[in-house]
């Protein structure tokens, strides 16, 4: 799944095996070659990483003995090899021989520390706030600085100074993707010749636009920097306001796509400015967003809402709830066993009547005022299991759709079903390579049509979001899953992982959610792929992946195996390994569908 610079990928080069996908009949055949050149896959020529190993990904012929600097190391009966090293600060070069072939590769590793040139210069890029800020009166604004040890760092405002405090200790975080190595540890900071430094002035001046001035003394010399973000108090009587134009807009809980994602807001609401950084906004419920997401309405009066009746209505796939309210507000959703909870921002119950008939998915709905400007509408559910949901706005009326179970009479007659597939990668984008240079696109592509033949033998609908080698964004993936709303969504990969994992001892299925509908789908089919295919398990990952987040049907992405792992690139292309995996997936998801109809 991982690559050391995006997801789903390692760089490829020519295949060593001659295989073809055959996709009239998606199955693969491939032969081996007789005398397969000495090939490494992975790292590219000239790497640079910040990883403390890195593994070395190839095939080599059958038989043949293979070293790295001198050293043997063991090859699959396939000639696939993945060894790990570790690597020292700068240059690294690695030659590996087999026969009469050599390949050399030189890796550099860096350090991932500020360099001393801009420590000692206190660079714009260790400094916050980098960019322009703007904040409501006396909340506080803190700033920040990396700079050498024993340095004495402040900040001039126009009215006065702040002093810097160093930090005790300083704890680098783990990137997310470290728990894909179970290796998440904090890093506490020691030995270093710099120090993090922070100080915080609240700014209470309204209208004011403040400069600040860096300063270090250090070694006797006076360091200033100016070119860092101006400060903006905002004026609580006039704050902008804006409307989102997005069909869905992005909220975050802070200002940069590090921070984690919010309930997308529908197109069309609305919210007062309540600070800004750079190109993000914040909304008066807390959540940010980016600014070329909405505009900037002519009015400034706070989009604060009524509600009083609330009434719904039984279609054909699903129960749609109507809020009528008097500007679109901000909403947060959340998911939980037996409950469905809609939560309205800046709206204020008048509520005495609301009408909700008995209803095959909805057992009950309450509401609480839970703060003076939000309410909870609280759906209890019949069943612990969800269908999807859509929720959008139709002028100022908030519409919620709750997708209805299908109609499944057993795990061998599917009809009622549709289940979406979505080959992971294709065209140019070609995903993880295994240890020949075979790329993920095709193997994705082979296994998707393996497992439809035998959806659509049961009597599902089954539609992919690409039947050929073709390039298909994410946004379009995601767009296909909205548009057909189907029972189940699946997208089909194969795993890798960033240079600091352990190719050879890591591999298994692994599944990736991330809204509670699609949980115990997930939970259910690594139980079952491993059980009866007798696969090792990788495990089961909450991720904010772009094919797990569609909400309108339980979404997950599979990781079939690691096409990294010599063995188990040995078992991802064996025709008959893949039609028993093709059988699992798809008498998983029919006994699912049996279990909680």
């Amino acid at each position: 799944m991982f690559k050391t610079t995006k997801l789903c990928g390692i760089i490829v080069s020519s295949a060593v095996w001659a295989i073809a996908p055959n996709y009239s009949n998606s199955t693969t055949k491939f032969v081996q070659a007789q005398n397969q050149p000495l090939k490494i896959v992975y790292p590219p020529n000239n790497h640079q990483t910040l990883a403390p190993s890195i593994f070395l990904i190839g095939s080599a012929p059958q038989n043949a003995t293979v070293s790295v600097n001198g050293q043997n190391i063991d090859t699959s009966a396939q000639g696939f090899f993945a060894p790990s090293f570790p690597l020292q600060m700068g240059e690294n070069t690695f030659v590996i021989r087999s026969q009469n072939q050599e390949i050399r590769k030189v890796i550099t590793r860096n350090s991932g520390e500020p360099s001393q040139e801009d420590l000692n210069s206190l660079a714009p890029n260790l400094l916050y706030p980098a960019v322009d800020i703007a904040r409501l009166p006396d909340e506080l604004v803190c700033f920040e600085a990396i700079a050498p040890k024993n340095a004495q760092v402040s900040v001039r405002l126009s009215q006065n100074t702040i002093n810097l405090q160093p930090s005790e200790t300083v704890v680098n975080l783990p990137p997310n993707y470290a728990v894909l190595i179970a290796d998440n540890t904090p890093e506490v900071m020691g030995d270093r010749p710099w120090t993090a430094m922070k100080g915080c002035q609240q700014l209470d001046t309204v209208g004011r636009v403040e400069n600040p001035v860096f300063v270090m003394e250090y070694q006797g010399q006076t360091i200033t920097q100016n070119q860092v973000g101006k400060i903006t108090t905002l004026s609580p009587q006039n704050l902008r306001v804006i409307e989102v134009t997005a069909n869905q807009g992005v909220s975050r809980t802070g200002p940069s796509t590090n921070h984690s994602r919010l309930t997308p807001l529908p197109q069309g609401t609305q919210a007062q400015v309540t600070g800004t950084e750079g190109e993000w906004l914040r909304l008066d419920y807390g959540a940010w967003i980016r600014e070329n997401e909405t505009r900037t309405l002519s009015t400034q009066a706070p989009p604060i809402s009524n509600i009083r009746s609330v009434n719904s209505r039984t279609t054909s796939q699903g129960t749609e709830i109507i809020f009528p309210l008097q500007n679109p507000v901000p909403i947060t959703i959340t998911q939980a066993d037996d409950t469905f909870t809609l939560s309205l921002h800046n709206t204020i119950a008048q509520t005495d009547t609301i009408r909700f008939d008995d209803n095959p998915l909805i057992r009950r709905l309450d509401w609480h005022q839970v703060n003076p400007t939000q309410i909870d509408y609280i759906f209890r559910l019949k069943t612990s299991q969800q269908w999807g949901y859509d929720v959008r706005y139709q002028g100022n009326n908030l519409i919620l759709t709750l997708n209805h179970p299908p109609t499944i009479s057993s795990p061998e007659n599917l009809r009622g079903a549709t289940i979406l597939l979505d080959p992971g990668h294709g065209g140019d984008e070609l995903g993880a390579v295994g240890l020949n240079g075979y790329p993920e696109k095709e193997i994705n592509l082979v296994i998707s049509k393996l497992i439809a033949q035998r959806l659509r033998a049961k009597g599902a609908e089954v539609v992919f979001t690409r039947e050929d080698d073709s390039f298909v964004s994410l946004g379009d993936r995601m767009a296909t899953i909205d548009r057909v709303k189907p029972t189940l969504a699946l997208s089909i990969h194969y795993n890798a992982l960033p240079d600091a994992g352990d190719a050879i001892n890591t591999k298994g299925i692994g599944m990736f959610w991330y809204h509670p509908q699609a949980h115990d789908l997930a939970i259910f089919l690594q139980d079952y792929l491993t059980t009866n295919l007798n696969r090792p398990s990788y495990g089961v990952f909450w991720n904010n992946l772009a094919l797990t987040r569609p909400h309108t049907a339980p979404s997950l992405l599979l990781e079939l195996g690691f096409m990294i792992n010599p063995e188990e690139f040995e078992w991802i292309i064996n025709p008959q390994a893949q039609e028993e995996l093709a059988d699992g997936v798809a008498d998983g998801v029919a006994q699912w569908l049996s279990k909680t109809r």
